[in-house]
């Protein structure tokens, strides 16, 4: 692992003390809280991440990113909720996760340095290390969950920032993973986002992708169970019911177009259910090897 390529990664996020956010402060021995809690997430209204004073880097952190997507309350902004987030987002996609993740680590194979953005609880990084990839960087807004993946993978890098303002250097990596997270970001953003990738992305290397299916959100209820039998009602079912503002804007972008304006050529658009699996390369010459500095 490059220490000195990134300073930040000499935070000890497994060790660092973050401050209770109001849903740590709750009494969660008490059946009442948990009753409002439950109601509270299957509750169509949905109120503001509050971020708690003394969270570091909260400056960085964009404010299109402070709802409470995933029906989570408050976010993945607290110790409690977004732990069981880590724990049970697996569980709530029905084990499907464990092969899509793989399916990008081996699109990523013989990269040397990945940034995995967005990387949440680190379990796309955490794939990516086991698959063999030298050098793995993971990047959230969160420090609660880089706290949880730092917790839970070691020999990775963690960063917090936005995939939008990543602060890495110029072509810096020959390889990114996005898990779930294009779907959630405004579409100005993710021009930002685009940008920031050729940015960083050397020539030729591979920027690969794992997101929510259109399939379960176009398709007629009926269609979908003709198609994918229950598994794929189920995802049907989450993709209207679980909140994600962003997510119509982007099943219906010309995704493929918006990736060419930034100089990526769409290699693979896999769109299957309940992944829509992308590979695409940064034109511009040949993979140069990783700077050690």
């Amino acid at each position: 692992m490059n220490e000195a390529l990134f300073a930040e990664s000499m935070i000890d996020w497994a060790a660092v003390d973050l401050p209770d956010a109001w849903p740590d402060r709750l009494d969660w021995s008490r059946p009442t809280t948990i009753w409002h809690m439950i109601r509270r997430v299957l509750s169509r209204s949905r109120g503001r991440v509050t971020l708690p004073e003394g969270l570091p880097g909260r400056e960085r952190i964009s404010k299109y990113i402070l709802q409470e997507f995933h029906n989570l309350p408050n976010g993945n902004y607290s110790k409690r909720i977004s732990a069981g987030y880590a724990r049970g987002f697996d569980r709530a996609m029905l084990g499907t996760m464990t092969w899509g993740r793989a399916r990008v680590a081996q699109a990523l194979a013989g990269a040397r340095r990945v940034i995995d953005l967005g990387c949440g609880a680190g379990h796309m990084a955490g794939t990516l290390k086991a698959a063999g990839v030298p050098e793995v960087w993971g990047l959230d807004p969160s420090p609660y969950l880089l706290q949880c993946a730092a917790k839970t993978y070691t020999g990775i890098g963690w960063l917090q920032g936005m995939a939008e303002r990543t602060g890495l250097p110029d072509a810096s990596v020959d390889g990114v993973s996005i898990c779930f997270l294009l779907h959630e970001v405004p579409p100005k953003y993710l021009e930002e986002l685009l940008a920031e990738l050729r940015r960083i992305v050397r020539p030729g290397g591979r920027v690969v992708m794992l997101e929510p299916s259109p399939v379960q959100w176009r398709l007629s209820w009926w269609s979908v169970l003709r198609a994918h039998g229950w598994r794929g009602a189920y995802f049907k079912w989450m993709s209207l019911r679980v909140f994600e503002p962003f997510l119509e804007p982007w099943h219906r972008q010309p995704f493929a177009e918006r990736l060419a304006a930034h100089g990526f050529r769409m290699e693979v658009d896999d769109i299957g259910c309940p992944f829509r699996f992308m590979q695409a390369v940064r034109e511009g010459g040949p993979v140069e090897p990783s700077s050690s500095h």
